[in-house]
């Protein structure tokens, strides 16, 4: 048992008979009443967000996660297909339980959130950082560098992210998976 103490950030718990990752938390003291604990929960199983609190002390029922390595191979009808690379075994995902699916390609490997109790595949997580190539971007004018405008440029997944100004077409940018953005250029 645990309690809510032992919240953390990306901790999953059960709670009213779904799965919620704890995606953010504090605590409220007053000086009359009892500290309350509050939590901002993602649905693991849905894509549901929603706000919880509980009184300091409650008792939380966290859920054991594995992760495992797996490799994507293809998207097709029925979803995303990976490959587990010790067995070899394909699952297939759905696209609301892939973390960023606008930024997988054919072979990248990915992290697979196993349910500790029941064995079944609960979602999928990208690296927070990928490296991926420019496909698309408007030519940019020399003396671009001096200001912060972004423009949107075409990554070799398809996916569209605001660059700077200086990247072109052919060039290798690192983005963070989790909020879409540009981090940096990277020399090949």
């Amino acid at each position: 048992m645990a309690n809510t103490s032992d919240i953390r950030t990306g901790l999953i718990i059960k709670l009213d008979g779904g799965l919620y990752s704890v995606v953010e938390f504090g605590q409220n003291k007053t000086a009359r009443a009892a500290a309350k604990v509050w939590a901002k929960l993602k649905g693991v199983d849905n894509a549901r967000t929603i706000e919880h609190t509980w009184n300091s002390g409650d008792t939380i029922f966290p859920v054991r996660v594995e992760k495992k390595a797996f490799q994507f191979l293809y998207k097709d009808d029925s979803g995303y297909n990976f490959m587990d690379n010790e067995t070899f075994e394909q699952i297939v995902m759905g696209e609301n339980l892939v973390d960023a699916p606008q930024f997988l390609r054919d072979g990248q490997e990915v992290a697979v959130l196993i349910n500790g109790e029941t064995e079944q595949p609960m979602g999928v997580e990208l690296p927070d950082k990928i490296v991926v190539r420019v496909t698309y971007a408007e030519p940019g004018v020399k003396g671009d560098t001096a200001t912060r405008t972004l423009k949107p440029a075409t990554v070799e997944t398809g996916a569209t992210v605001m660059v700077p100004l200086f990247v072109d077409e052919g060039e290798l940018i690192r983005v963070n998976t989790k909020t879409g953005e540009y981090i940096e250029r990277v020399k090949e």
